[in-house]
Formats: C-alpha cells, structure tokens, sequence
C-alpha cells in the first residue's frame, strides 16, 4: 500500500541548536627573553633555597635515625682537636664498661645544665654520701650488707686546658661518647636552626613563587591579545535541513 499524502511537499526541517565549534584553538606567543631569563631565576631561587632547608632538617634527623647526635662546639677548650664551630658526633652510652680513659665525651657538670666537651683521664669509685638527717652531715650510704656503697665519676679535661676540671662527673651525668667530627659544620648548622637563617631560607622562596604566578597570569592576558581564536575551516553551521 503507498504511503497516504495530502499532495502537498513537506516543509524542511530546521536545526534549531547552537551552533557547534570546531577545532578551536588558540597559538601560544612566544615568550620574551627577559620573561624567560626571569623565569630561570626565579626557579634557581626556589630550587636552591628549598634544597638548603630540606638539608639543615634532613642532616640532624639522619644522625638520629642512626641513634647519634649532633654537638655544636662553642669554646676552644679541646683545641686542636676540634675548635669552636665544629660539629661532634655523639654516641650514647648503654653501660658503665663503655668508658675507657683517654675517651672524648659530653656532659653535664655538676650544678649546670651546660653541656662541656672534654677528654677522659681517669675513672674514679668515689664513695656514695647522703645528708644525715640528725647532724646535716653528709654520711656514706651502706647496702643491705652494711658495707659502703660507691658511685662511679670520670675526671675529664679539656685538651688545651693546663689543669682537670676542677669537679669529676658522675656517670649518669654523660650525654655521650664522641665518635667523629665535622669541621665548621657547627656554625652552619646553629645559623640553619635560628630565626635569621630560617627566613632566609624560606622568605624567598615563597616571593619567588608568588612572583611567578604573577607573570603567568601577564603571560595569559598577552597571549589572548596577540592570538586571536581561529575557527577550522571545516566548522560550519548548519541552518537548514531538507528532507524529502
């Protein structure tokens, strides 16, 4: 059976959607030297500035993974051993045994909490005194035996020192054992660590980068005025469409 018709053509079709771009681009504009030059600058700046800051943390951080520590000297006591500015890698010690004289070590002096580096020569029992409480005396403490406890002190001196120290050094009083030295290190390391070399260390870093993103927000608006949007040749709109 023929499809039924009143006679009369259909009317066309029409398309009545936005029209669809094809192939929009935009051409990047090449950048000027001077934009280029301070672009490398800039980049060096944070490059070098960030790598100088992850070292001073990753430096103390690596000694003590590896169960050291890291000393700053600040006096020429033990010149010329090391000197004031010097690094001194520390090494714990676990047990009385580990002391042996002529042994570089850090400790607290009796009555201050200023830590002295100096070298071992002699080990000493020294009797274990405690405050009689009816005379204020000073009295040596006796075991469960009755007999006199000791306590174990080393006598240390500084190698450019003409006398020992003037006190000896209880053994719990040892921070550590010396194991090597860095020469100069100790003043780099204490200007990495205070207010001055940390914002040295990131105060430029960070204009460098707002800087940067400054300049690629310049690059973009001069791009859009020297590259006008090219349409593709075979973008077309299509008005019309006819059906039979």
């Amino acid at each position: 059976m023929a499809p039924w018709s009143d006679g009369q053509r259909d009317a066309p079709a029409v398309d009545r959607r936005a029209p669809r771009v094809l192939g929009r681009r935009r051409a990047r504009a090449p950048k000027p030297t001077w934009r280029r030059l301070v672009g490398v600058a800039l980049w060096t700046v944070v490059l070098i500035c960030g790598a100088a800051y992850a070292t001073s943390l990753a430096v103390p951080l690596w000694f003590q993974a590896h169960g050291q520590r890291l000393l700053i000297v600040t006096s020429g006591s033990m010149a010329p051993k090391f000197d004031a500015g010097d690094a001194v890698v520390l090494r714990a010690i676990s047990d009385e045994s580990d002391l042996k004289v002529g042994q570089v070590i850090s400790f607290w002096p009796m009555g201050t909490t200023e830590l002295v580096t100096h070298r071992i020569v002699a080990l000493r029992k020294l009797p274990d005194l405690r405050q009689d409480e009816a005379t204020g005396r000073m009295v040596r403490k006796l075991n469960a035996a009755g007999e006199p406890l000791t306590k174990s002190y080393v006598v240390t001196k500084g190698d450019a020192n003409a006398e020992p120290d003037v006190n000896a050094t209880p053994i719990g009083r040892i921070r550590g054992v010396q194991l090597a030295v860095h020469r100069g290190w100790g003043w780099v390391l204490q200007w990495a660590g205070s207010a001055q070399g940390r914002a040295t260390m990131l105060v430029p870093p960070l204009v460098a980068l707002a800087t940067l993103e400054l300049l690629a927000i310049g690059d973009a608006r001069r791009a859009r005025r020297a590259s006008p949007v090219r349409t593709d040749h075979m973008d077309r709109r299509v008005d019309e469409l006819l059906l039979d």
